[in-house]
């Protein structure tokens, strides 16, 4: 089954299209926020287990 590129993108831009009316300025905003928390402690986790493991090997 191959994929047809010019009904892709039409399906892909009718469902892009169809979804823009129904999202808040607030889910939006709340989803940045969490989006930026998670890189935050993701970050900050990574650096604590380098630390860890660098104390360990020595």
């Amino acid at each position: 089954m191959s994929a047809n590129n010019p009904t892709l993108m039409g399906t892909a831009g009718g469902t892009f299209l169809s979804v823009i009316p129904n999202i808040n300025s607030a889910d939006v905003l709340r989803t940045v926020l969490l989006a930026a928390i998670g890189a935050v402690v993701s970050f900050t986790i990574s650096l604590v287990l380098k630390r860890i493991i660098k104390k360990h090997k020595k």
